[in-house]
């Protein structure tokens, strides 16, 4: 007769406690574990049937790396060119991707257009945790999408979904979503920590055996991260995000672990009646059109993954009479902005403790790179001083506590994309010099802060 065992798991990492305690010893996150009752003979014993059945028994050999003979890693495409970039030129056989974001944003509807445009050519499966069959064709139907050749399956029932995977191995898959799967051999319900880690790892294991692509939609937190354990993001092969609003026309998605490509790289949707639609152009997007020179906004150029992007940095400096000013910023970690803050007074001598400070990227990106720290200070002087900054003026570069401009990556790309986009002046570091002119474009190099500082008191 099974004993019932009660293990606590750290809804961060995955990691198992056998008590309660206020911090994961794993992770030392706090206040994450939970409690989970299973049996734990029959869980022990499916863990041994699925160690065995995915490795082999007594079937691994030692080997050199060197008498490995590698091949190139065979893709083919979605048909969908944004959702091809940041995959990393497109799906891979045997490939498990997560692919998370808010509710309604789109990631559905994503996956449903892929598999329509698919279907022709491979046989695709829809697994559908959430949505009836009936809600799944409507939405086709009203995005005006071709339903032949989707086969589709209402279930959560991890076995029953790994028979018809076998069954019928469909060379793409889409399991919508993983929060929703179960399996019978643990008794905790859908959606924990065991049940997320033991189903992701048997779908895993299934796409791995039988060379299918296989499309993972993953819940988020509040806080934007996907729901249940860390390891589920180690488990998978790509980890895709969507960011943004989702009341917006706009959507981005971005790649945060990819084994067959490049990471951080970004595709931008456009949210139609008919679905997503590729944005060729997404400069535009993250730039604003002004009549008229305003202050308070500079645009930079920024690295997303293999593209140079042009994004618009908006700042609003307003005197407060209250003690702590606020200090608040949206695609911007906010403490750099602290810091930046600190580097501007220390070393500018431009003092902002009497002044709220708020910093804006357009269009809802998110900018994690260093090269921002000069157009945010160059926006937020422009917004202090009321200074507006010429129209076609573009920036990068980091800061340093010292007050040193540093150089940012592949800074001849930035300077090539401004330029074609009509730009005719940039302040970059110094060590971004490039060797030969670019035609049409000034460019101003700065050594320190106080360069920058020099450069706006010449604007009328």
């Amino acid at each position: 007769m099974s004993k019932q065992k009660t293990v606590f798991f750290c809804s961060e990492c995955g990691g198992e406690s056998h008590k309660w305690q206020g911090q994961c010893t794993h992770c030392k996150a706090w206040n994450t574990l939970i409690e989970e009752k299973f049996s734990s003979s029959a869980s022990s014993s499916k863990q041994t049937n699925n160690y065995n059945s995915y490795h082999g028994k007594n079937t691994a050999k030692l080997v050199t790396l060197s008498d490995i003979k590698t091949q190139e890693i065979e893709r083919f495409t979605t048909h969908i060119p944004e959702f091809d970039r940041v995959l990393g030129g497109g799906l891979v056989e045997g490939a498990v991707v997560l692919i998370g974001g808010d509710p309604g944003i789109g990631k559905s509807t994503l996956l449903l257009q892929t598999l329509s445009l698919l279907a022709n050519q491979h046989s695709v499966m829809y697994v559908s945790g959430e949505e009836s069959s009936n809600q799944i064709a409507l939405r086709a139907n009203r995005l005006g999408l071709s339903a032949n050749g989707i086969q589709l399956l209402n279930d959560i029932e991890l076995d029953n979904i790994i028979n018809n995977l076998q069954s019928v191995k469909p060379k793409i898959a889409v399991i919508d979503s993983i929060q929703t799967l179960y399996s019978r051999h643990l008794n905790s319900a859908p959606g924990s920590v065991s049940q997320v880690k033991e189903c992701a790892a048997q779908l895993t294991r299934i796409a791995k055996q039988d060379n299918i692509v296989i499309l993972l939609v993953g819940h988020v937190t509040k806080d934007g991260h996907l729901a249940g354990p860390r390891v589920l993001e180690h488990i998978v092969d790509t980890v895709l995000y969507f960011e943004g609003d989702q009341y917006s026309s706009f959507r981005l998605i971005r790649a945060f672990k990819n084994r067959f490509g490049a990471v951080n790289e970004l595709g931008v949707f456009a949210m139609t009646d008919k679905g997503l639609k590729c944005v060729n152009n997404p400069s535009a997007l993250f730039l604003s059109h002004h009549e008229q020179d305003i202050a308070g906004s500079c645009i930079m150029v920024t690295q997303e993954g293999t593209r140079q992007i042009l994004v618009e940095i908006q700042a609003l400096v307003d005197a407060t009479p209250m003690p702590n000013p606020k200090r608040l910023s949206l695609g911007l970690e906010q403490n750099r902005l602290s810091m930046l803050l600190a580097v501007l007074h220390k070393h500018a001598g431009i003092a902002c403790f009497n002044q709220d400070v708020f910093i804006n990227a357009v269009g809802g990106v998110k900018i994690s790179e260093t090269a921002i720290d000069i157009p945010v200070l160059l926006a937020i002087c422009s917004s202090l001083l009321n200074r507006p900054l010429p129209k076609k003026l573009v920036a990068f570069g980091e800061v340093g506590l010292a007050g040193e401009i540093r150089p940012s990556p592949k800074g001849q790309e930035r300077l090539k994309e401004a330029a074609k986009l009509g730009f005719n002046i940039a302040l970059i570091p110094a060590g971004n010099m490039p060797k030969t002119n670019i035609a049409g474009l000034e460019i101003i190099p700065l050594k320190r802060i106080e360069d920058m500082t020099s450069f706006l008191r010449k604007l009328s």
